[in-house]
């Protein structure tokens, strides 16, 4: 069985999550620049089986597409092209950045270690991810 990798895309700093190999749990995987992203997974995928993607979906508190949709969508494409024989699933994406900003709040993290936004992408990755787990059981 494959796993699932989630993505938290953004113009500059993307999160990973992935799952366990019985697809059980979601962890966080990295955090990397966009411009290095297709390049990361395309080894990641040379180690590990990729059997879907988890791309975040950005919306308003409206349900409508955010200001950012437009530029996600196009990196969905990319990606669909570059792993043609894996699916990209679109996961609601909503409020992600404020609980993961809250969990690290809660956490036993010190100040410098609070401030790497580098784990909001990566805790907000996770939950996306485990949003399309109970999904998808």
């Amino acid at each position: 069985m494959g796993r699932v990798v989630a993505i938290d895309y953004g113009s500059k700093r993307v999160g990973l999550a992935t799952t366990d190999a019985l697809r059980m749990f979601a962890t966080a995987l990295d955090t990397v620049h966009s411009k290095d992203l297709i390049a990361y997974l395309k080894a990641y995928h040379a180690r590990e089986v990729i059997e879907t993607f988890v791309l975040g979906e950005p919306k308003t508190v409206k349900n409508l597409p955010s200001d950012t949709a437009a530029q996600i969508q196009e990196f969905a494409v990319h990606l669909q092209r570059t792993f043609p024989g894996i699916p990209v699933v679109r996961v609601d994406e909503r409020f992600t950045s404020k609980i993961a900003l809250q969990a690290i709040a809660k956490s036993d993290l010190n100040k410098k270690q609070r401030q790497d936004k580098g784990l909001v992408d990566q805790i907000s990755a996770v939950l996306i991810l485990q949003t399309y787990l109970e999904q998808h059981p």
